[in-house]
């Protein structure tokens, strides 16, 4: 019975490249010499700093640049709160990996609304869409890339 799975991954190796670039980018530009401005970056986790609000919305605007420019989904970041005292201002942005419950059931709800002739299962951090056909596969793959899905999708382990 033909079979794919749905998964929500970033590619690790593209962060860290992104990271290095616009880091390089920041302490060779002209409006941060001086500064402490910086990107940091950890498991699942990206650090900015810089001296005020202003100039971290900077170093936020040429993360997202580097991060577009290697295929990396923006709606894989999580922007937590960003946190300001005396001498600089810090913002932790979060790399999802994986798909969270609730994106998963939304996923599911997506395929069984759209009356596919297919089953999904959540497995994990990923769903299992198994079905008689390969065509009803192709079919879901079609539908979900066109939905409004709140994480970046990939479509891995097609068997048939």
């Amino acid at each position: 019975m033909p079979s794919f799975d749905i998964v929500s991954n970033t590619d690790n190796h593209e962060i860290t490249n992104a990271v290095d670039q616009a880091n390089r980018e920041v302490t060779s530009r002209f409006d941060f010499k001086g500064t402490n401005a910086r990107l940091e970056l950890g498991k699942n986790e990206i650090t900015i700093i810089a001296p005020t609000d202003f100039q971290l919305k900077q170093v936020d605007e040429i993360l997202r640049n580097k991060l577009t420019k290697r295929q990396i989904d923006l709606r894989a970041l999580n922007y937590k709160d960003v946190s300001v005292n005396l001498s600089e201002a810090k913002q932790v942005v979060e790399v999802k990996q994986g798909l969270d419950t609730e994106n998963a059931k939304k996923i599911v709800k997506l395929i069984k609304d759209a009356q596919f002739k297919v089953q999904a299962a959540i497995q994990g951090d990923q769903v299992r869409v198994t079905g008689k056909k390969r065509d009803d596969l192709q079919e879901v793959i079609a539908m979900l890339r066109g939905a409004k899905v709140a994480v970046p999708l990939q479509f891995v382990n097609f068997r048939d």
